[in-house]
């Protein structure tokens, strides 16, 4: 039913698995679309009680998917050819359109839903995955917004809403990744265990929820998640697709991409992450294990 993802159900909990483990479950159209309809019919079951989202392969998702320039959005972002700043922000806004806004579906679920994090989060993808009630990493997983250094700006801000101002400020002008160990010691997730707990952590929390009545578990998530829409989590979701846009179509942002284009995406992540030495120029002991797969 759908191309970028599995939609599960067994007992109370509905899993949504990304499906492209080839590109590290790099976010492309559809995946918005599909993760909004499988929320949706998640939310509607009235057998489901707790979704629990994770990714196929060696990683949850790796941020939007880049290759060519952003090509797979130049419908909705481009005019004969060309950036379209009116189609930017209309996408980057409208919640028929956005995909920021599709990924916060299950900010607005009443169901709680877990986050199954290994291997690289990074970009929109960790943008995402905290969005959800609950962040549970492996240990080497890798959380991180590259995108800060250079093309790109915060989505969906929930880096800035879990995080108190020092460590956002930190790691919103760095860019650095942190490990799932790292992210669970700074409070941006809640819990990280070896790899080969995980997906026994996760079970456990989703069938311990699973004991609590729907209407409990709805009724507590929607008065926390109320205290964050009064500090103005709408205002700051629509700002920061807004500077997205802009921050992929500066000059330094069209000489990264035609980098990308003439040398290859390895290439241009050299160029950006060497001077720090994380992402995929650290050493291999500070990436995640790729023996570390998830099999649906």
């Amino acid at each position: 039913m759908y191309q970028t993802l599995i939609y599960s159900v067994a007992g109370p909990v509905a899993t949504i698995t990304f499906n492209r483990p080839d590109r590290l479950n790099t976010i492309v159209p559809p995946m918005p679309d599909d993760f909004q309809d499988a929320m949706t019919r998640a939310t509607r079951d009235p057998e489901v009680k707790v979704i629990v989202v994770r990714g196929a392969g060696r990683s949850f998702c790796a941020g939007y998917d880049f290759g060519g320039g952003f090509q797979h959005w130049g419908d909705q972002m481009n005019t004969d050819g060309k950036w379209d700043a009116g189609k930017d922000f209309v996408m980057a806004t409208a919640p028929s359109e956005a995909p920021t806004q599709k990924f916060m579906s299950m900010w607005r679920s009443p169901k709680p839903v877990i986050a199954q994090i290994h291997g690289w989060c990074l970009g929109g993808g960790s943008e995402m995955a905290l969005g959800a009630d609950f962040v549970i990493a492996s240990e080497d997983a890798r959380i991180g917004t590259p995108y800060a250094r250079m093309w790109g700006c915060h989505l969906s801000g929930m880096w800035i809403y879990r995080l108190g101002l020092t460590k956002a400020k930190e790691y919103a002008l760095t860019g650095k990744p942190v490990s799932g160990a790292q992210a669970a010691e700074i409070g941006l997730i809640n819990k990280a265990v070896p790899f080969a707990e995980l997906e026994d952590e996760v079970s456990r929390l989703a069938q311990q929820l699973s004991s609590i009545p729907v209407s409990q578990l709805s009724a507590m998530k929607l008065i926390v998640n109320q205290a964050y829409e009064n500090m103005g989590l709408a205002s700051t979701q629509m700002l920061g697709p807004i500077l997205d846009g802009l921050m992929r179509n500066t000059p330094e942002a069209l000489e990264f991409i035609e980098l990308a284009e003439q040398q290859g995406v390895s290439a241009m992540v050299k160029v950006r992450d060497e001077p720090f030495g994380d992402y995929s120029t650290a050493p291999k002991e500070e990436q995640p294990d790729p023996n570390n797969v998830i099999i649906p």
